[in-house]
């Protein structure tokens, strides 16, 4: 029934019979999945790990980096990892059934434990993340994550919300726990909480392959309670300089250790390095989209948090 809806509203959209248009993200209706098995080394265990990734449902078999298949835009924080020769694969992210609407995106704060006698014993906190563009794989190192993540996708238009449907699932008693997969596991006070935030940048790139970019627009919000499914919530973005909104101060700019990453002309992946704020009547080149279990510094988050989202697009 879900898929027949937005066809529905895509060819209304198509033929201009919608005021209030809302246009889908492709595959933002988290019907379809990539199955991916990955087989770990044995100095760990030598498990089977299934991984999932949003895209034209199929079967990848075999430890093998994933590339963005099918014209989807999305990517995951699943990934497979190669670290120091040892594989090993990590899913935070999984279809899940929505009854009467299909499927749905679950995403899941875990922690991911790898242990082998003598050679490795880490614990890594791990915060399901879905986001438009891509993870690099393989992975080979904790080390700034955003550095193996190619964020954000070519777009041009200038939307008021973006939309989508959610629910949360929040541990009672929920404290934070700190893993780098380094030194001890630490319990940190407070929860965590789920994030969606959506950044449209104008791109450049300079004639040394760098990437800078004005923020056109800004839109975010996080998430600690909610009862049942709220479907078709409207996340607003804001045009221009909205640095003087003290409730969007988490989503400044972005220009030094926090900057996202793109590859540029040539193939390699460099920060994003955001400018300032552009004209509030600016037209953007990408939007950067993510949608998580956790908001906070990485490999920081509440075990048991889930947070569960569909039916994702843009309202103009």
């Amino acid at each position: 029934m879900k898929k027949v809806l937005f066809s529905c509203v895509c060819m209304m959209l198509s033929a201009g019979t919608v005021s209030a248009k809302v246009e889908p993200i492709y595959y933002g209706d988290f019907d379809n999945w990539i199955t991916r098995n990955i087989h770990e080394s044995r100095i760990i265990g030598g498990n089977d790990r299934t991984l999932y990734e949003i895209g034209p449902t199929a079967t990848v078999n075999g430890n093998k980096a994933y590339r963005n298949s099918g014209g989807s835009p999305w990517g995951t924080s699943n990934v497979y990892a190669k670290v120091s020769g040892v594989v090993k694969g990590s899913n935070a992210v999984f279809p899940a059934d929505r009854p009467g609407h299909g499927k749905c995106a679950k995403l899941c704060s875990k922690l991911e434990h790898v242990k082998a006698l003598g050679f490795i014993n880490m614990d890594v906190m791990v915060a399901g993340s879905i986001f438009l563009g891509e993870m690099v794989e393989p992975v080979t190192s904790t080390k700034n994550p955003y550095s193996k993540m190619n964020m954000g996708v070519a777009y041009t238009k200038r939307p008021k919300n973006l939309v989508f449907d959610y629910k949360l699932d929040m541990p009672r008693n929920a404290t934070r726990t700190k893993a780098t997969g380094f030194g001890s596991i630490k319990t940190l006070p407070g929860s965590d909480e789920a994030a969606v935030f959506v950044f449209l940048q104008r791109r450049w790139e300079d004639d040394n392959g760098n990437i800078h970019a004005k923020r056109v627009a800004t839109g975010g919000r996080t998430f600690k309670t909610a009862t049942g499914w709220i479907n078709g919530y409207r996340l607003p973005l804001t045009y221009g300089d909205c640095s003087s909104d003290k409730s969007m101060g988490w989503l400044g700019l972005r220009y030094k250790d926090n900057a996202y990453y793109a590859r540029n002309s040539k193939g390699k992946l460099v920060p994003v390095i955001e400018e300032g704020w552009d004209s509030a009547d600016a037209l953007p080149t990408h939007v950067v989209l993510m949608m998580s279990a956790g908001n906070g510094e990485p490999y920081v988050g509440t075990i048991g948090l889930t947070f569960y989202v569909d039916n994702v697009g843009f309202e103009f």
